[in-house]
């Protein structure tokens, strides 16, 4: 379950002068997991796919067909990104299942530098895809005294992007860790399933958030 107090890490470990904390870990050891997984299922490729194959074709494919629905972009360019938020994030979710650890996700931390990854991203790819001075130029549309009101938007949905993914799991393990403490191990068994469910959909629209971000900083949707 989570911490007494999720905005604090539980710090295990220092390398010198760094705090290492139990969420970082967790996430280094989803990280090294995936890693070899996904190393291991596609070390092999196939013209005639297997079985592990097939899967993860099914599962590129159905990344890259959300992504260019929600883009109205070819997917390319940035499905390695987004890909790889979508399956970390649903990964880090669905790891509470096992005993003993706790979503990375259920952390400020752990949100906070991948809503920051999703900023930077943004202006990264706004600016290879529109140039620089043509991306700056397009804060000041379509009034540029509108100009503190845009920047302070860019900062605000990146926070709602990170408190949206924290509050909900992290409100949903300490559910959890209530009943455990009120009810015994059986009862909560149902909401650890509904957990399930929640920790694939905070994924998705994360995932989708991101797109829908990159998407406007490309100029390729309007976000409003």
């Amino acid at each position: 379950m989570i911490d007494a107090n999720p905005l604090s890490p539980q710090v295990l470990f220092h390398l010198g002068p760094v705090a290492v904390g139990r969420a970082v870990v967790t996430t280094w050891g989803l990280m090294a997991v995936m890693a070899l997984g996904f190393g291991l299922a596609t070390r092999r490729l196939r013209a005639d796919p297997g079985r592990a194959q097939a899967v993860l074709e099914v599962l590129v494919e159905t990344l890259a067909t959300q992504i260019e629905d929600t883009m109205r972009v070819p997917a390319g360019p940035y499905l390695p990104l987004l890909g790889s938020l979508f399956l970390f994030i649903l990964a880090a979710n669905l790891s509470a299942v096992i005993p003993g650890v706790q979503a990375p996700t259920a952390h400020i931390e752990t949100t906070g530098a991948l809503a920051l990854v999703v900023f930077v991203a943004v202006h990264g790819y706004g600016i290879r895809a529109r140039g620089l001075t043509r991306y700056l130029r397009h804060y000041l549309e379509p009034n540029p005294f509108l100009l503190p009101l845009t920047l302070l938007s860019e900062f605000t949905r990146t926070l709602a992007l990170m408190v949206r993914l924290f509050g909900n799991i992290m409100s949903h393990e300490l559910v959890i860790a209530v009943l455990l403490g009120l009810s015994g191990l059986l009862v909560p068994v149902p909401i650890m399933a509904l957990g399930l469910l929640i920790g694939a959909v905070q994924a998705y629209i994360f995932a989708i958030l991101a797109a829908v971000f990159i998407g406007a900083g490309i100029g390729a949707i309007e976000t409003g």
